[in-house]
């Protein structure tokens, strides 16, 4: 593709709105990437040269995926965008977006001749895979998480680059503008010769020289009682999973120890179908009067959801099972189920049972395992963020329980909402307390192990991007080794208010697990 040449007046200044639209709508078509504010075809500059390439599938989020169906992106690369230049006035910015990795590698077919020095990757959207064409260039990269937009690609890729030490990858996860500027200020660094390594280190130590000391880490008392390890085992035996993603039905492979079924959408759809409405009638009630807020769902939504969690028991009770996940979206967008299960997970999970998101057996397994070994806390599954800013860990998904510490502890507020990516269906904000110590698991039947981690609850996070529920937490350990292990365990983490981890040790030694801390 022939480079666009640069507009007049864009040598450095921030952009307006009208002129970052102006400067890439030209280049906007089948590729899906663009220029702005174009690529200089004048001599080289001697200012280091870096193109800045956002990652996403479009301008406007074209389908339901974090932060959420129709989010605005240009309004958010501007601003990116304008933070470089005003902050970094010995670099020079040329702008880029592409979708996947055919894009990326288009891209830097074209960028050969362009005088590129270094790139700055920013993860908007979770899975598009365009920083790992971008780093197999060889040039200095540096990777920035775009938060509740961008964080599961941004954690998985990120902990990738890690762990095979690629030598030319920095990265920045932060909410503080000023945190991206200090780790591009060491593409300043090119200038004087320094290699891709040198420019990794120094973005390090921006970063770590930023991210704030460990606060207060006192907790709230919890009189938590595990049960013994031997007690544990035993009643995960008597236990049972059931796993909703399609049309399969009937036994499946243990997980932990714990007996597993496979059961179909439209088992669980007849169920729906059957649901007493004056029951479910009588629950939307309850959901409705007990939450603080009820935004944007419908009463017949509302109804729909609990003749949902109605069916949901009912499925429970037919197999002799305590814990269900289901692969909800793909069943309500497959038109296989005709409401969110949300809500229902919510009240499950009050009520001593299991209800699990997207037909996720691992973290059910653990939710499974902990639940039983506290005497009935629930586990939250969650999509997390790190945000090196704060120090914090944000616990980020669209259903929680209300009862942290089980079904006779106390109830938090809680808000019924859409689901957020797509706007529809009903969800479940909770805010849930602070002050208190929680750890956060992983199991993987494969390696026998068992993630852990630990935090101390320092607030919920307001934000409408991505999850409704996010839960904040200070983590107990090192920030830094908290990036390294996503790509190995998925993003998936399962959350239990309690110190458990030496109850969680004896647990793995006494099924011949390891126990690994990623903090």
């Amino acid at each position: 593709m022939k480079a666009p040449s640069r507009p007049a007046g864009c040598g450095g200044c921030p952009l307006n709105r009208r002129q970052f639209l102006s400067g890439c709508a030209s280049c906007v078509g089948a590729l899906g990437w663009f220029t702005a504010p174009g690529w200089l075809r004048a001599a080289p500059s001697p200012r280091p040269r870096i193109r800045v390439v956002y990652a996403l599938h479009a301008d406007q989020q074209p389908g339901p995926d974090w932060p959420n169906v129709g989010f605005d992106f240009v309004p958010v690369m501007q601003r990116l965008t304008n933070t470089l230049v005003a902050g970094c006035p010995e670099l020079e910015f040329v702008v880029a977006q592409a979708a996947g990795e055919a894009q990326a590698k288009q891209l830097l077919e074209a960028d050969e001749n362009a005088g590129i020095d270094g790139y700055v990757v920013f993860q908007l959207n979770c899975w598009n895979r365009v920083v790992q064409t971008v780093a197999a260039s060889g040039k200095p990269v540096l990777y920035a998480d775009f938060q509740f937009g961008g964080s599961g690609g941004f954690l998985v890729y990120n902990a990738a680059f890690l762990r095979a030490r690629t030598p030319n990858v920095g990265f920045v996860a932060s909410s503080d503008p000023e945190d991206l500027v200090r780790a591009a200020r060491a593409f300043r660094l090119l200038a004087r010769g320094a290699t891709p390594t040198e420019f990794v280190a120094a973005t390090a130590q921006a970063r770590r020289g930023n991210t704030p000391a460990a606060g207060d880490r006192d907790c709230l008392p919890d009189d938590l009682d595990p049960l013994s390890a031997p007690d544990c085992l035993e009643r995960l035996k008597a236990s049972r999973i059931l796993a909703v993603r399609g049309t399969e039905a009937g036994p499946a492979e243990p997980i932990m120890g714990i007996p597993m079924e496979w059961v179909s959408f439209a088992e669980v759809n007849r169920a729906w179908e059957a649901a007493d409405r004056d029951e479910a009638r009588a629950v939307a009630d309850r959901w409705q009067e007990n939450a603080a807020a009820v935004k944007d769902v419908s009463r017949e939504t509302l109804e729909a959801s609990a003749a949902m969690y109605l069916a949901q028991k009912a499925v429970l009770r037919q197999h002799e099972a305590n814990a269900i996940t289901i692969n909800c979206l793909g069943g309500f967008y497959g038109g296989h189920i005709h409401a969110y299960p949300c809500l229902g997970f919510h009240q499950l999970l009050n009520d001593g049972l299991i209800g699990a998101c997207e037909c996720d057996v691992r973290s059910t397994a653990s939710m499974v395992a902990l639940t039983t070994l506290t005497r009935g806390r629930p586990g939250y599954i969650s999509d997390p963020v790190v945000d090196t800013a704060r120090r914090q860990i944000i616990y980020a998904h669209c259903v929680a329980s209300n009862r942290a510490f089980g079904p006779g502890g106390p109830a938090n507020p809680y808000e019924i909402l859409t689901h957020s990516e797509d706007r529809q269906g009903a969800s479940v904000r909770s805010l849930l307390p602070t002050g208190y110590l929680t750890t956060s698991i992983q199991v993987d039947q494969g390696k026998r192990e068992i993630l852990l981690h630990q935090g101390r609850i320092v607030g919920n996070d307001p934000d409408d991007r991505a999850c409704r529920t996010k839960l904040c937490a200070e983590p107990v350990g090192d920030v830094e080794k908290l990036f390294t292990m996503w790509d190995q365990w998925g993003w998936h983490r399962v959350t239990f208010y309690g110190d458990l981890k030496e109850p969680v040790r004896a647990l793995a030694h006494a099924i011949g697990w390891k126990l690994v801390e990623e903090a």
